[in-house]
C-alpha cells in the first residue's frame, strides 16, 4: 500500500467517525478493508489480503488468524412452557373454594382429573363451576380469591400427566 493509499485510509476513517458509521466494508480485488467502530468511536485496524495496519503507526503488521466465531448457546428450556393453561371461559369473580371459609377446591401440588371442579366464577349472581380440562398436577393459581376476572384470563397452571 502506498504512503497516499495510507493517507487515503486516515481520512476515511476519520469521515466515518464524524458521520458516526457503525461499519464499514470495502472490497476491490485483493484489497480488502473491514472497519467497525465501538461505543468509544474507535476505528480497528484496516486488514489488507493478510496483513494489519496500526492505526496510529500505519506500519504493516502480520494480521491474527481470524477466530471461529462463537456458537451462542442455546437458552434454558422454560419448565413454564410445557405448562397446560386453564382459562376463565366467562366474565366473573374468582372463588377458590365453594363457600367463604372452607378449603380450597385445588391447591398447588394438587392432582386433578380432566373434569373435577377447580374453582368457580360467579357471573351475575350465578355461580358457574370450572372445571380442569387436563389431567396432571396444579403448579400455580393465578388469580386471588373474589377477584374479578376476564373471559379468556388464565387461572390455573397443570403440569400435564
Amino acid at each position: 500500500m502506498k504512503p497516499e493509499d495510507i493517507q487515503d485510509l486516515k481520512q476515511l476513517i476519520e469521515f466515518l467517525k464524524e458521520n458516526q458509521v457503525a461499519e464499514f466494508d470495502l472490497d476491490r480485488g485483493d484489497v480488502k478493508i473491514r472497519l467497525k467502530f465501538g461505543q468509544t468511536v474507535e476505528p480497528m485496524a484496516p486488514v489488507i489480503g493478510n496483513m494489519r495496519f496500526g492505526p496510529t503507526s500505519g506500519q504493516p503488521v502480520a494480521a491474527p488468524p481470524a477466530a471461529t466465531p462463537a456458537v451462542p448457546a442455546p437458552p434454558p428450556a422454560d419448565p413454564e412452557s410445557e405448562l397446560h393453561i386453564v382459562k376463565s371461559p366467562i366474565v366473573g369473580t374468582f372463588y377458590g373454594s365453594p363457600s367463604p371459609g372452607a378449603s380450597a377446591f385445588v391447591s398447588p401440588g394438587d392432582h386433578v382429573e380432566k373434569g373435577q371442579v377447580i374453582c368457580i366464577v360467579e357471573a351475575m349472581k350465578l355461580m358457574n363451576e370450572i372445571e380442569a380440562d387436563a389431567s396432571g398436577e396444579i403448579v400455580r393459581c393465578l388469580v386471588t380469591n373474589g377477584q374479578a376476572i376476564e373471559y379468556g384470563q388464565p387461572l390455573f397452571s397443570i403440569r400435564a400427566v
